[in-house]
């Protein structure tokens, strides 16, 4: 019957007890949780087996299982950070800040610098997916222990934590922080000089713009999400302010035909000027008859203290406001730009040197709101067509 002691699993050489005979055992290479046990046969022949007691050897594989479990997690960890911080905008990062945002605080200065940040989070990653490989080879054959490692790793350790991390990367970004702080620190006498020799050369990053057509886009998608801060008003300003430069004059603009002028030489008496209140306008322009030059603009509100029953006026004898005329194809930015500086309400629009047609700043306006402005006047003139129809 064979004789059984426990041996060391280092390898080395003994003395079977009682039996006076020399059994050389040697070490568990592939799996050190293992029994060896030792005896004589009949023939005389010495046979070893280590062995270890079944407690030791669950407690073992429960504490590498749970190593494995936690280098699996902190892979996840980096593959998330790793996405997850690159996916958010330096430029987004910094506004947010400005308005006080918490989270966009403590990723911005790990956002800025992004090569020293993304080496400390891919050396850290891959000590991990090595030790990984390294526990696995204890209970499988090199192999097994390769695809074991490799799927353990890609579906729980990119895939999944990759999904998670995109959705909500600011928030994730944030609260794992410090734990990013602490990957610096440790690979930093690696991470800093990989973060020297590519920022020499990339060169910084640079924040995006969007363009005016992404703008108008990102307007509109708050259009259709019911959760956007914005009211439908605010969104119809912002479009009609975004699209001033793509639009010009002649296109807001009201044709000559459809303008109430008059001649330097008219006659301005009693009952031109109930001819003029029925207008309803507040603003005539004063154009010669070949339409090339604008004289001035008369303001209703000079005329309420002038007696015209006593005495008739030609227009150019009432007080007439300058205003300069503007081409037809200039964008509604620049015309805007005019408004302010020539400090008038309505502006000749010529053609080819004739004058076409005249626009207010009630025009412009209109078309920033995208909403028609009705005064009094348009009101009664509307009310007063619908009844003759």
């Amino acid at each position: 019957m064979p004789v059984r002691q426990r041996l060391p699993l280092f390898g080395q050489s003994g003395t079977i007890p009682d039996l006076g005979l020399t059994a050389f055992y040697h070490t568990c290479t592939q799996h050190t949780i293992r029994r060896y046990t030792y005896g004589i046969y009949p023939l005389g022949e010495v046979y070893c087996t280590c062995f270890e007691s079944d407690v030791v050897i669950a407690m073992a594989t429960l504490l590498d299982v749970l190593l494995i479990v936690v280098l699996i997690v902190f892979s996840a960890v980096c593959s998330g950070l790793n996405i997850g911080l690159m996916s958010l905008k330096i430029g987004d990062l910094r506004r947010q800040a400005k308005l006080g945002d918490w989270r966009a605080k403590q990723v911005l200065p790990l956002r800025e610098r992004t090569h020293l940040a993304l080496a400390s989070i891919l050396l850290t990653n891959v000590a991990v997916i090595s030790a990984t490989s390294l526990l696995l080879e204890r209970y499988f054959i090199g192999w097994i222990a390769g695809i074991a490692s490799t799927l353990l790793i890609v579906i729980f350790g990119e895939v999944v934590p990759q999904a998670l991390f995109v959705k909500r990367a600011l928030l994730y970004c944030a609260l794992l922080a410090p734990l990013l702080k602490l990957m610096v620190a440790i690979t930093y006498p690696i991470s800093k000089p990989l973060q020297l020799l590519l920022d020499a050369l990339l060169g910084p990053e640079h924040a995006q713009l969007q363009s005016r057509r992404e703008l108008g886009l990102l307007i509109g998608e708050h259009a259709t999400n019911e959760h956007s801060e914005l009211d439908d008003s605010e969104i119809d300003i912002m479009r009609g302010a975004l699209s001033l430069s793509e639009k010009r004059v002649r296109d807001i603009m009201t044709p000559l035909g459809k303008v109430y002028w008059l001649t330097p030489g008219t006659v301005i008496n009693a009952k031109k000027i109930d001819e003029i209140k029925a207008q309803g306008r507040s603003r005539i322009p004063i154009f010669n008859k070949a339409r090339t030059v604008c004289e001035g603009v008369l303001l209703m509100k000079d005329l309420v203290d002038v007696d015209f029953d006593g005495r008739s006026y030609r227009a150019t004898e009432l007080p007439l406001y300058r205003a300069q005329p503007v081409g037809s194809m200039t964008a509604l930015d620049t015309l805007f730009r005019k408004f302010i500086h020539s400090k008038t309400h309505l502006l000749p629009v010529e053609r080819d040197d004739t004058i076409v047609g005249i626009v207010t700043i009630e025009d412009l306006i209109e078309e920033i709101l995208q909403h028609e402005i009705e005064d009094e006047a348009d009101h009664a003139r509307k009310r007063q067509t619908t009844r003759s129809r």
